[in-house]
């Protein structure tokens, strides 16, 4: 099961592209600016969320276009069914309201999680280690999404009640404690609903990477560390407990808001944020492979690698090809010139991206 007929209208740098006959590898090669990752950026849109570079639906619309834009693509399904019809976009006259479809009908963009389980690893990723909580909190809520949908409905209504809290914390008047119930109670239901779907991702993740070979990829050991109690009980206590705190401090300081991920390097136990920064690539090579194994289940998966291959030496691409050929998951990668893909450009889709153009190779 695979993406095929992908066409982007006003996306980015991109006029009217169109992508035919992909394949399990597909590779989009350009000089820099070219409109690569802005093709990898338009797939990554049939997850739910704000894709793989966060960035506003007003920013993805081309220049002087007058706002909107419309990614689309037909997703082929292995079961001899017909095919699906995917798409997404924004209007003119409503830049900054995703829609989304499936057959022609409108749904919620979360639904699109339903028909693909989509992972990706881009450049701006290698901070992670060093970067701050909260954008590990992010990175653990977008995996875990790829592997069921209805986590970002958990996360919705958690950051909903999160923010109301927060507003009666910080007024001028005592809040009603009444209210204050009724809030933490849905903060307590979603907050632990948020928290299991995190837990559970990385007990699957790390019993994935315990199957994977220690060389020549570094393997790194997940630990979630939760900031508050994980069952809705005991979280609904302990925020009834410390309103006196958080009322002082002027904000919530329990729950899965302040969630951490813990990486270290299996062997010698070292914190990622402290390895080399080839280790750390690795890992996250390494994570971003057992995800996309893990996420290849009951949907299709599709694997999305920015300039991944020219930070590797030909042994770890070699490796990472072979490994990439033996998932499930369609693979789209970019890069500058051909010669570090010479391993699979023969079984591969080639297309040639300069100024928002794509030509078959």
């Amino acid at each position: 099961m695979a993406l095929d007929r992908i066409t982007l209208t006003r996306f980015r740098n991109h006029a009217d592209t169109r992508l035919d006959d992909t394949a399990q590898f597909n590779l989009l090669v350009g000089e820099n600016g070219a409109g690569k990752t802005n093709i990898l950026e338009a797939l990554s849109l049939f997850a739910p969320g704000r894709g793989l570079r966060r960035a506003t639906l007003v920013e993805m619309a081309g220049q002087d276009t007058g706002g909107g834009f419309a990614v689309s693509a037909r997703l082929d399904r292995a079961d001899g069914n017909d095919p699906v019809q995917l798409g997404t976009g924004a209007t003119p006259d409503a830049p900054a309201r995703r829609q989304a479809q499936v057959n022609g009908a409108a749904c919620p963009a979360i639904r699109l999680g339903e028909w693909l389980a989509i992972s990706w690893l881009t450049p701006a990723m290698d901070r992670l280690f060093a970067d701050s909580a909260g954008a590990r909190r992010r990175y653990m809520d977008r995996l875990a999404l790829a592997l069921d949908p209805a986590h970002a409905r958990h996360a919705a209504r958690y950051e909903n009640a999160l923010r109301e809290r927060n507003r009666l914390l910080s007024g001028d008047q005592d809040p009603d404690p009444q209210w204050m119930d009724s809030i933490e109670a849905q903060m307590a239901e979603a907050g632990a609903a948020l928290a299991l779907g995190r837990a559970m991702l990385i007990d699957r993740l790390n019993g994935e990477l315990a199957q994977l070979p220690d060389a020549p990829f570094a393997r790194p050991v997940l630990t979630y560390q939760p900031g508050g109690p994980r069952d809705a009980a005991g979280l609904g206590r302990e925020m009834r407990r410390q309103r006196a705190r958080d009322r002082s401090a002027q904000r919530s300081l329990t729950g899965p808001h302040r969630d951490e991920l813990a990486v270290t390097m299996l062997g010698n136990g070292q914190p990622a944020a402290a390895c080399s920064t080839g280790e750390q690539k690795a890992m996250l090579i390494a994570i971003t492979l057992a995800h996309a194994a893990l996420a290849a289940g009951d949907r299709p998966g599709m694997l999305l690698l920015d300039e991944v291959a020219a930070h590797l030496d030909p042994i770890r691409r070699a490796a990472l090809f072979d490994r990439l050929r033996q998932g499930r998951a369609q693979v789209w990668l970019t890069g500058t010139e051909l010669p570090p893909f010479a391993d699979i450009a023969a079984e591969a889709a080639v297309w040639h991206i300069a100024k928002g153009h794509a030509e078959r190779c």
